[in-house]
C-alpha cells in the first residue's frame, strides 16, 4: 500500500508498491467529462446574443455580474484615468513584464517565401497577420493583468490591426485599473466591458457596439470554455484551457522548502489544479510533504491549496532518473521544473511538456509573469501535441502556385495518373484540357518552322 507523511495532504508513493501506477495513472486521467447542463446553458447564452446582440449582453451582464452599464466599450478617458490610478512601481513591472514577453516572442516571426522551378514553376508562402482578434480576460473576484500581456503581446508583435479584449465588470461598472495598465503596454486596441460566454459570443458575431474577430483567445471558466467550443468554426480559437498544472522532478540536490513552495504556488490557483512531484530520493518526498504542510499554515489561499492537492496531487519516488522521466512525459504538464543538478542535460529527454523550467532557481512564478515565454500553455495532457501560445496563432499563411506551359507538360501526364487512381477524372479533365491547347500550339509552332524552311 502507498505510505503518507504523518498527516500530510500530500500522499508518497513508492516505486515497487502495488498501487504506485495505478496511484500515477489515475492523476493522468485529468480530462473530465463535460457539464451537459453548462452546454445547455451556454448555448442559449450564445444564441441569445448573436440574435439580439447589445441588448442580450447587457441583460447578462446583470444578470451574472450584477452590473448595469450605460456604456459596454471602456473610453479613452475612462482608459487614462484608470492608467493614472496605477502606482508607478506596478507600472513599471507590467512595463518590463510586456518588455520582455514582446522580445521572446520577436526572436523568430515567420516570413513569406517564394520558389522557382525550371520550366516556369512558380510557388510560396504568404503570411500576414489576421485581421483581428480577440482576448479574454477572466475577471470577478480576482485581477488576472498578467493574461493580458501574455494573449495580446503576441498579436500585437505580429502587428494585427485591431486587438479587441473583454473581461467581466465589476458590480460598480468599471475594469479593474491594473488590467487597463496591463491592456495598454500589451498593444490592446479596444476593451469592453463583458464576461462569460456572452463576452465569446460577442466576439464571434458582433454586436452593435462589439466588432465580430477572427480568433478568440485567452483562458476563462467552463462556461467561457464552452462557449469557444460553440463557435468554433465561425471564428477560431486556441487550444481549450483546463485546470494550471506542475510537475517536479528533483534529485538529492534540490532544497524541499522550494519544491513545496512550486507545488502550492499553482495549487492556490483553483481547487481543480494539478501539483505532482517525481523524485528519486525518499528522504526529498517526506521532507517536501513536510514542507507543504507547514507552509500551507500560512497560505492565503490555502483552502483552495489544500483541495487542490488532495485531489490533484501526490508525491512519487522512482526507482532512478529514468523512471522519473517516463513518468514526466506520460503526465506531459502544462509546467516542468527540473529541481536536478543536471538539468540542461535532462532537458533533451523532455518530449512533453508546455515550458520547462532548469535548475534550482526558475520557479514557475517566473514564467507566470515575465521570463518571456509565454504563459499560456497547453493542460490536460495536450502537450503531447499543442504548443504554447505564440505569435503563428495570431499569423494566417497563403499558398500560391503558377505554372508555365512548360511546367503543365512536364508534371501533367502524373496529375492525371494520380486524379484517376483516385477516380476523380474531372480533374484529370482541367488538366488535359490544357494539355491539349498546349500540344495545339506546339504543333503550330513546328509548323510554322517547316513551312520558313521550305521558303
Amino acid at each position: 500500500m502507498a505510505s503518507r507523511a504523518s498527516k500530510g495532504v500530500l500522499s508518497i508513493h513508492q516505486h515497487g508498491e502495488r498501487d504506485f501506477a495505478t496511484a500515477f495513472r489515475k492523476l493522468c486521467r485529468r480530462r473530465d467529462e463535460r457539464d451537459e447542463s453548462v452546454d445547455k446553458t451556454v448555448r442559449k447564452i450564445v444564441d441569445d446574443v448573436r440574435q439580439e446582440g447589445d441588448a442580450k449582453v447587457a441583460f447578462y451582464t446583470r444578470k451574472f455580474d450584477g452590473a448595469t452599464i450605460a456604456a459596454t466599450e471602456v473610453t479613452r478617458d475612462e482608459w487614462d484615468e484608470a492608467c493614472d490610478r496605477v502606482d508607478g512601481a506596478d507600472r513599471a513591472a507590467l512595463g518590463k513584464s510586456a518588455m520582455r514577453v514582446r522580445e521572446f516572442h520577436r526572436k523568430r516571426i515567420p516570413s513569406s517565401w517564394e520558389m522557382r522551378e525550371e520550366g516556369g514553376g512558380f510557388m510560396g508562402q504568404r503570411v500576414r497577420a489576421l485581421r483581428r482578434v480577440g482576448i479574454y480576460v477572466p475577471g470577478g473576484k480576482a485581477s488576472y493583468p498578467s493574461t493580458v500581456i501574455m494573449n495580446a503581446v503576441p498579436a500585437s508583435v505580429v502587428e494585427v490591426p485591431e486587438i479587441v479584449m473583454v473581461t467581466p465588470p465589476s458590480k460598480d461598472g468599471t475594469v479593474r485599473d491594473e488590467v487597463l495598465m496591463a491592456a495598454r503596454v500589451a498593444g490592446v486596441h479596444r476593451v469592453f466591458k463583458i464576461g462569460g460566454a456572452q463576452g465569446i459570443a460577442a466576439m464571434a458575431y458582433g454586436t452593435e457596439t462589439v466588432p465580430p474577430v477572427d480568433k478568440i483567445v485567452g483562458p476563462g471558466n467552463a462556461y467561457v470554455q464552452a462557449a469557444k467550443r460553440l463557435v468554433f468554426g465561425e471564428v477560431s480559437i486556441d487550444s481549450e484551457a483546463g485546470p494550471t498544472e506542475v510537475l517536479v522532478v528533483a534529485d538529492k540536490t534540490a532544497t524541499p522548502a522550494w519544491i513545496a513552495a512550486d507545488l502550492l504556488s499553482q495549487a492556490e490557483h483553483e481547487e481543480d489544479a494539478a501539483a505532482i512531484l517525481v523524485t528519486t530520493v525518499k528522504a526529498i518526498a517526506t521532507r517536501v510533504s513536510n514542507a507543504v504542510d507547514k507552509q500551507l499554515a500560512s497560505l492565503d489561499r490555502s483552502k483552495i491549496a489544500r483541495a487542490a492537492l488532495k485531489k490533484n496531487g501526490g508525491i512519487f519516488v522512482a526507482k532512478d532518473m529514468e523512471q522519473a522521466m517516463e513518468l514526466a512525459n506520460a503526465y506531459a504538464p502544462e509546467h516542468m521544473v527540473l529541481a536536478v543538478d543536471s538539468a540542461d542535460a535532462l532537458l533533451k529527454r523532455v518530449e512533453n511538456a508546455g515550458t520547462v523550467f532548469l535548475g534550482h532557481y526558475s520557479p514557475v512564478a517566473v514564467g507566470d509573469y515575465l521570463a518571456g515565454p509565454n504563459h499560456v500553455l497547453p493542460t490536460g495532457g495536450t502537450a503531447r501535441f499543442f504548443s504554447p501560445l505564440g505569435i503563428e496563432d495570431f499569423l494566417k499563411r497563403t499558398a500560391f502556385v503558377r505554372f508555365e506551359p512548360p511546367k503543365l507538360r512536364e508534371l501533367g501526364a502524373d496529375v492525371i495518373r494520380l486524379s484517376e487512381l483516385e477516380g476523380f477524372g474531372g480533374h484529370g479533365h482541367s488538366v488535359e484540357l490544357r494539355l491539349q491547347k498546349i500540344r495545339r500550339a506546339r504543333r503550330e509552332r513546328e509548323a510554322a518552322r517547316e513551312a520558313e524552311l521550305e521558303l
